[in-house]
């Protein structure tokens, strides 16, 4: 999962030495990073239910050896086609793997104390991966050649492959008569496949163009026919169970939200630090250390105690409103920012996501059966890989269209770019209010029914796990 993480950020750093090594044009180095982003979002949902028909660790397995044989293809890609090809082939290895994760951990850990356990060793994971990808990446380029940052994943795939046939326990899933939909499968890969690859060219194409419009209405009437067939079909491919549960369908709208409103800390902050403040890269991967090491640090030590003494729901609001700190300070930051009193505090604020994502991931997953382990964590990390998407889009385009009105306006280019954030920062704050606002009524317990007998209450620990990081 670490590398899973890293590897949709690690090439960033990358791209001028992968453009001028190959060929690239400007438009086709994109689609480095899109490739994987597509097949990645769009196959998750899927991989994750053939996972709980043909067994967790089969499609572990057998995503992680994608992964890895797509890895060395694309470091010793020669030409622009193979690399998209094999980054291709890295998202869907990524998918299998990743889709299944999150159900492996809930079947293995049951216990709820041992369970937030698991689920705040995971998130590090994710932080971690997300932290290293930009540091990583220019280290290995600078210091080796941009093939390494594929090259690297060899050694720790095979290892994986090696612990997990040993490790993992084997399971025969349900079958797939249990829920083979191949219609429901080819509508909602192709609907989501549409839809998130309409998002990621919204910055090309402008959000109200004939091409964002018109594919972006055709990924809806995929997914709402992907929908109406799960309803009618005799063995759904996702059962609509899953989504009346108030913590999974509550768990997943604030993961969206959430990934979608740190984007612009996650990316605009590091481009802030280099085209405003003049950072280098290792700079700037210095400078966002303190965030990465907080997050792991809390994830890790302080989030499952604090869970089960009170209870997901409340970790969850309150990391919420630290990221919400977050957000609000960077609306504020200057175009000549003082690291130690405009920036540090951002960065320790963000120990806010060490808390949120643990207590994201419980909730995100109670509500599933065992049975649905699968699917549930295939769908939450598709909210997840959606969220990632908008943020990228809107965000980064309403950074770029506040910054050109402000250039036209005859404003400095480093005060240009500033606005440009602050209006990034401030959309994002939204976003995080509206997650909060469903977090504090849709996350609750429902009251009981006048004269009900009650039914005995599991500690908040005790559900399900799910997530990645940013």
């Amino acid at each position: 999962m670490l590398m899973t993480i890293l590897d949709g950020s690690i090439v960033t750093v990358a791209m001028p030495a992968i453009q001028s090594d190959l060929g690239f044009t400007p438009v086709g180095l994109s689609w480095v990073v899109n490739a994987y982003l597509i097949a990645f979002g769009s196959l998750l949902l899927l991989a994750g239910r053939l996972g709980d028909l043909i067994g967790r660790k089969r499609m572990f397995l057998a995503g992680t050896g994608i992964f890895t044989a797509a890895s060395l293809l694309a470091g010793i890609a020669t030409s622009p086609g193979v690399l998209i090809a094999a980054r291709f082939l890295q998202g869907v290895g990524s998918a299998m793997s990743s889709a299944v994760g999150l159900g492996i951990l809930v079947t293995l850990f049951t216990v709820p104390r041992e369970r937030a356990r698991a689920i705040a060793v995971f998130s590090f994971t994710g932080a971690a991966g997300a932290s290293l990808g930009q540091v990583l990446g220019g280290v290995l380029t600078d210091a080796l050649a941009w093939n390494w940052i594929f090259f690297i994943n060899l050694p720790i795939g095979l290892a994986t492959l090696l612990v997990a046939i040993r490790a993992l326990p084997a399971d025969r899933g349900l079958g797939l008569g249990a829920g083979a939909d191949v219609l429901g499968a080819l509508l909602v890969t192709g609907g989501l496949m549409t839809g998130i690859y309409a998002v990621v060219k919204i910055e090309e194409y402008g959000a109200g163009s004939a091409h964002t419009l018109g594919l972006g209405a055709l990924a809806v009437a995929l997914l709402a026919g992907f929908l109406v067939r799960q309803a009618k079909a005799e063995n759904p491919l996702m059962p609509l169970r899953i989504l009346r549960s108030r913590s999974v369908s509550g768990a997943n709208a604030v993961q969206m939200l959430m990934v979608a409103a740190l984007f612009s800390f996650q990316i605009l902050v590091a481009l802030y630090l280099q085209k405003v403040l003049g950072y280098g890269a290792a700079e700037t991967g210095l400078a966002m250390l303190p965030a990465a090491a907080v997050i792991g640090a809390v994830s890790l030590t302080v989030s499952a105690p604090l869970i089960a003494r009170f209870g997901e729901r409340n970790i969850l609001l309150t990391g919420l409103v630290l990221l919400l700190g977050v957000l609000g300070l960077l609306t504020r930051v200057p175009v000549h920012a003082s690291y130690v009193t405009d920036l540090l505090p951002v960065m320790l604020l963000a120990a806010g996501f060490g808390l949120a994502l643990p207590a994201l991931t419980s909730l995100a997953m109670s509500g599933a059966e065992e049975k649905d382990a699968g699917l549930a964590s295939g769908l939450f990390n598709t909210t997840q890989q959606i969220g990632m998407a908008l943020g990228i889009a809107v965000l980064s385009t309403l950074a770029a269209t506040r910054t050109e009105s402000l250039t036209a306006a005859g404003r400095p280019a480093a005060e240009a770019l500033t606005g440009g954030y602050h209006l990034a920062f401030a959309v994002g704050a939204g976003l995080l209010l509206v997650a909060l606002a469903i977090a504090f009524t849709v996350l609750r317990r429902p009251a009981a029914r006048p004269g009900a007998r009650p039914e005995p209450v599991a500690p908040e620990g005790a559900k399900v796990p799910a997530t990645m990081a940013p």
